[in-house]
């Protein structure tokens, strides 16, 4: 039987890391077997590329180059990690994919889709995210805790740019949501670690867990976890 492949999307500093290891956690307690690995990485290949692309060392060359090395890294990464552990049966959780190449190279960098679609076919071939959780905060708050993580370190490629550039971002984040209501959940990423961890679980839950319980329509979908999630606020 298939695996689950879960993604976490979302700005710089919004949790991704700490939420995935609790789901990890929560998901290995009920017996399940879990992959945790992110992008671009995963692999000893899209590791190296990993360091191009977060040093900067690409972004001379444009946000069309920058696009095509991270799904070359992912390539190798689908091929060597996930579908391997999707066909074993094991949940594989990823900080990444494809939808953070459309936020950062799409949305701000203006490759257009087209291109960019063809590069995910290329890259995922019939492994495709059964769920994306994006956490939302605000660009502001998001930049400020990625700063308080990073101490003295220095800021990598992305973490340089203004607070515009990671608006841009996050509006595209959310728009991808909008547009995939079946695939895609956006998580409060302001509350406490606690919150965070428990309105994610309510999503694994209920799309993955119990999927029986859920409409087959995109739009009674998304209708419906608007009163899941409002019953759960009140």
């Amino acid at each position: 039987m298939r695996g689950k492949f879960i993604t976490f999307e979302g700005g710089e500093g919004t949790g991704k890391s700490t939420q995935i290891s609790l789901l990890a956690n929560h998901l290995k307690d009920l017996g399940h077997d879990v992959i945790v690995t992110r992008e671009p990485g995963g692999t000893a290949g899209a590791e190296a590329v990993r360091h191009i692309l977060l040093s900067g060392t690409a972004e001379q060359f444009g946000s069309d180059m920058e696009a095509i090395l991270f799904a070359a890294a992912r390539a190798d990464h689908v091929d060597q990690i996930i579908a391997p552990a999707l066909d074993d049966g094991k949940y594989v959780l990823c900080d990444r994919f494809f939808d953070s190449t459309r936020a950062y190279q799409g949305a701000s960098g203006n490759v257009p889709f087209e291109t960019l679609h063809a590069l995910e076919q290329a890259a995922c071939g019939e492994h495709w995210p059964d769920l994306t959780l994006i956490l939302d905060l605000s660009s502001k708050e998001s930049i400020a805790r990625a700063n308080k993580r990073r101490g003295d370190a220095e800021a990598d490629r992305f973490e340089r740019e203004s607070i515009k550039q990671q608006e841009l971002r996050r509006r595209a984040f959310l728009d991808i949501a909008k547009q995939a209501p079946e695939r895609c959940a956006v998580i409060d990423a302001a509350g406490s670690i606690e919150e965070i961890s428990a309105a994610i679980w309510r999503e694994v839950d209920l799309r993955l867990i119990k999927p029986q319980n859920l409409p087959n329509k995109p739009s009674q979908l998304k209708e419906k976890l608007k009163r899941i999630n409002k019953n759960v606020r009140n």
